[in-house]
């Protein structure tokens, strides 16, 4: 099976580096233009120059600090100005390290604002483009997290199952539209997050960066990190028409580590 999506517009947030990185680059492969989001002017640059354009694509670069909700509500407006959306991909790294005890209220704040506010002010500005052409593909990168806890992420586990919460509601308002709504689950793939996670397991219980990252190999019945790439393909097959019918679900992509069906 081929999948292309030329002639296709794509929001990729997040898309300097890790996993909206390789999601960009796998889009663009497969013949879509890439909008990309991120805070870092420059790194969105090298990004841009870099994506594939063998279908004559117009890449265009969007700058907005996820912190900062006027950022985000002025780089949405310039995105709409710029054409129709058909692809979205929410995109947000997520929250520091460390168990819920210590999270305080303004944490807490801080990434409801940079997850499910910012997920909702792009969704509402680019549903009307999707309704227009009559589909639409919206694509939410979370974490395993949604099925189960994890440890030593007390944030990251709450924010992201709100997350998955209006992502399945947002599924049942909008399927009548042919607009699907999917979520990624990203078990330990080899990113920069990871390795700020390992480095905080190292400090708080004494072991050495390689032997955490060992040790976490061990849980994971592929014995092996995934590769951003590796969520990239998924994120492509669900932005594709092969995926029109596959909507309302959470996709773990982590080598078999979750213990849930």
């Amino acid at each position: 099976m081929t999948i292309s999506l030329e002639g296709k517009i794509a929001v990729v947030c997040g898309s300097t580096q890790g996993i909206g990185r390789a999601i960009a680059e796998a889009f663009a492969e497969a013949g879509a233009t890439c909008f990309l989001v991120a805070r870092n002017a420059g790194s969105l640059q090298e990004v841009k120059s870099k994506l594939a354009v063998n279908h004559k694509q117009e890449h265009k670069i969007f700058v907005a600090d996820f912190a900062d909700i006027s950022q985000v509500e002025t780089a949405i407006n310039n995105i709409v100005k710029s054409g129709d959306v058909q692809i979205l991909v929410n995109n947000t790294g997520g929250p520091k390290p460390g168990p819920i005890t210590e999270v305080t209220g303004s944490d807490f704040v801080k990434v409801f604002q940079q997850h499910i506010v910012c997920n909702q002010l792009f969704v509402q500005a680019l549903i009307p483009a999707m309704k227009k052409h009559g589909s639409g593909r919206i694509i939410n990168i979370i974490s395993t997290s949604v099925k189960i806890p994890l440890a030593n992420l007390g944030a990251s586990n709450t924010i992201r199952a709100a997350v998955a919460s209006w992502a399945k509601t947002l599924s049942n308002e909008l399927g009548q539209f042919n607009i699907t709504v999917n979520n990624i689950l990203p078990g330990f793939t080899d990113t920069a997050r990871l390795t700020s996670l390992i480095e905080n397991i190292a400090k708080s219980s004494g072991a050495s960066k390689e032997e955490v990252a060992v040790d976490l190999k061990k849980g994971i019945p592929m014995k092996r990190f995934g590769e951003a790439s590796e969520l990239a393909s998924l994120a492509v097959f669900l932005a594709s028409e092969a995926a029109s019918y596959i909507t309302g679900t959470s996709i773990p992509v982590d080598g078999g580590k979750t213990g849930t069906i």
